[in-house]
């Protein structure tokens, strides 16, 4: 579909890529990536394994530097030598292993590494804060003192995107957010970034999960082989994906939607 036919996103952009590319020696992991994200609004970056998808995320939270191309973040160009300079500039990472110490509480995974008083902890000062973020995030989390290894997956998925919050950033990157989890996790999950989007964050959102995708992001960005392959919409069909995630045209999903078009088609003329 034309993108003439959406509406154009109405947040400022707040993250703008032009040419990135990443050379691993002599292999090419990514080449002239364009992407541009707004505030308010959540991108789904979809691909096949190797497509790309986590070295870009690399690159956007300082793990990986890009061997050429420009990053504009709130309208100046930057660059990302590091994390702590991605994350400095309100620029906050969820990857897939959520990256929690099982054995703390759900306080202490919130502001781990950023406690207050180090010396001296405040405790009572980090668990209303923890509160605070929780419950703006409409968190089903009964007890922030209670160790995470109890919680269930969506409760350890959102103890990790509240914890990235927790420096008020302004884009948030979630590798796979929704991986592993039983269908009330996910729909929970997808609640929160739906949430996080309302609060005026830019969202860039990796997913294999093509019903996720549509449930709540407002574009659809393909990689294919390192490359641009398409920018798509909720509204596309699961052929019109696999193909620009696959490159190939003939396949079971776009025969199957051929057969269903054809038996549509056959009943209306009766």
């Amino acid at each position: 579909m034309s993108v003439d036919s959406h509406p154009s996103p109405t947040g400022e952009i707040v993250l703008s890529l032009r040419g990135i590319s990443k050379n691993f020696g002599a292999v090419s992991a990514l080449t002239d990536i364009d992407l541009d994200v707004h505030a308010g609004e959540v991108v789904a970056l979809v691909g096949d394994n190797g497509a790309g998808k986590s070295t870009l995320v690399k690159i956007l939270s300082g793990v990986h530097q890009a061997s050429s191309g420009s990053i504009t973040f709130q309208g100046k160009p930057v660059t990302l030598p590091d994390p702590k300079s991605a994350l400095s500039l309100g620029i906050a990472t969820v990857f897939q292993d959520l990256a929690l110490c099982e054995n703390l509480d759900v306080v202490a995974n919130i502001f781990l590494g950023k406690e207050l008083n180090p010396m001296r902890l405040d405790e009572v000062s980090m668990e209303v804060r923890a509160w605070t973020l929780l419950s703006e995030l409409s968190a089903r989390i009964p007890n922030v003192r209670e160790a995470v290894a109890s919680l269930s997956g969506g409760q350890r998925q959102t103890v990790a995107i509240a914890r990235s919050l927790l420096l008020d950033p302004k884009l948030i990157l979630l590798d796979e957010p929704t991986a592993a989890l039983g269908v009330a996790q996910t729909a929970e999950v997808l609640d929160l970034i739906e949430r996080v989007r309302d609060r005026g964050l830019g969202v860039v959102m990796i997913s294999h999960n093509m019903e996720d995708v549509r449930a709540v992001a407002d574009r659809i960005v393909v990689l294919r082989l390192g490359r641009n392959n398409g920018i798509f919409y909720p509204d596309a069909s699961n052929a019109e994906l696999v193909s620009a995630i696959t490159g190939a045209s003939n396949n079971s999903v776009s025969r199957r939607a051929g057969r269903r078009s054809t038996q549509s088609q056959a009943g209306t003329s009766l």
